[in-house]
C-alpha cells in the first residue's frame, strides 16, 4: 500500500495499468487528448506489481486496473473516470492538480 501512495503522489496524474488492458488503454489515451501527461505504472512490468493490485484492490478498485489518481487522491476505475469526463469534472479535477493548464 505505501508503494502506491508514494507511486501516486509523485505526479499530478498516475494511472496504474496492464499492458494487456483495453480500458487502461483507452483512460490513458483520454488524458492524453485532454493535454495531461500521467504517469504511467504498468503493474505486469513491475517486480512489486502483484502486491500493488492487492493494495488498489484493498483500495476499492475493482478490477484492479486501471486505478487513477488525480493530486495524490484515489480518483477510480475506469467507469469512474468516464463518469467523471462525462460530467465535465474530470477536467476540473486536472486543472486544480496542475495537471493541466487551461
Amino acid at each position: 500500500m505505501d508503494k502506491v501512495r508514494d507511486l501516486a503522489s509523485k505526479k499530478a496524474a498516475v494511472i496504474f495499468t496492464k499492458s494487456s488492458c483495453c480500458m487502461c488503454y483507452s483512460i490513458k489515451t483520454l488524458f492524453y487528448e485532454l493535454g495531461a501527461s500521467p504517469a504511467i505504472h504498468e503493474l505486469d512490468h513491475d517486480p512489486s506489481g502483484r502486491d500493488m493490485e492487492w493494495a488498489l484492490r484493498g483500495l476499492g478498485c475493482d478490477p484492479s486496473v486501471p486505478a487513477v489518481f488525480i493530486g495524490g487522491k484515489f480518483v477510480g476505475s475506469a467507469k469512474d473516470v468516464i463518469s467523471f469526463h462525462v460530467d465535465g469534472s474530470l477536467k476540473q479535477m486536472l486543472i486544480d492538480a496542475k495537471a493541466i493548464w487551461f
